[in-house]
């Protein structure tokens, strides 16, 4: 890309090395967004993983420069009191795009496949409603048009730990750390087996679960970026757009067979 006299690296507070490509790749995103605008296409992105896997970072990267007339970030908090008596998916159903929209989902609905059965925080009965209940779900959205990308963004159990530490000696961070950061260390073989049983169960050709690995972080929002603009033949988009690293972006079929290279749990 020729930016010119653009001083770019005032924009940014990374490492210089991916200055150049996060630059372009928002530029890119730009140009997605407006045609997703004028097309009247629905995306929907589902950002998940363990605690401080970088969800909400890799969101705000997405999201650094776009229109914000044209997105939502949806992060939705403890269900209230009426909400605990509607069907599970009804508040997170609202929240989908209408045509000319992307929305970026900080958790999902996929909270329900993972952390609260892990933490005990529904029941059984719950649990398999829920399970049996997305794929059908999904499949109709994307029948009907809507694309949906889930990403599991990949964190070892060191860097877990190490991350969960950072933000407890930051006054800045420390918010961050709720009950369920404290708890993900002390669980990580149930998160775990419940985070491969989502990966079995509701893994499908429609919908399929993308696993974003990597040991730099930067390095994994950026090929997480070049995924999504690889989906769509936007206006003007750029050749240099490529593919994304294969050994960053798995799908979930892909990682079955490499399970040994897959280092999270």
């Amino acid at each position: 890309m020729n930016i010119g006299m653009i001083d770019i690296k005032k924009y940014y507070n990374v490492e210089e090395k991916f200055i150049d490509e996060l630059f372009f790749l928002q530029s890119e995103l730009l140009k997605l967004q407006k045609y997703i605008s004028d097309e009247k296409l629905r995306l929907a992105i589902f950002f998940e993983g363990r605690d401080t896997a970088g969800k909400g970072a890799a969101i705000a990267r997405f999201t650094q420069f776009l229109n914000p007339q044209s997105y939502q970030m949806v992060a939705l908090g403890k269900p209230t009191a009426r909400e605990k008596r509607q069907w599970f998916f009804q508040r997170y159903l609202k929240r989908l795009p209408n045509g000319g929209e992307m929305v970026f989902f900080d958790r999902s609905w996929y909270n329900r496949a993972v952390v609260e059965p892990a933490m005990g925080f529904c029941s059984d009965e719950q649990y398999q409603l829920f399970m049996n209940q997305v794929i059908p779900i999904e499949e109709m959205l994307v029948d009907d048009g809507m694309k949906i990308v889930k990403f599991w963004f990949s964190i070892s159990s060191i860097a877990q730990k190490n991350r969960i530490l950072k933000r407890l000696e930051s006054p800045l961070e420390r918010w961050k750390v709720s009950p369920v950061d404290l708890a993900a260390q002390e669980k990580w073989s149930e998160f775990t087996k419940y985070k491969l049983a989502m990966f079995e169960r509701t893994n499908s050709d429609k919908s399929p679960w993308i696993i974003v690995k990597g040991e730099e972080r930067e390095y994994m929002r950026i090929q997480a970026m070049r995924y999504i603009l690889s989906l769509y033949d936007y206006t003007d988009k750029s050749p240099d757009v490529g593919l994304p690293d294969k050994k960053s972006i798995i799908f979930y079929t892909e990682e079955m067979q490499y399970k040994n290279s897959f280092h999270e749990s």
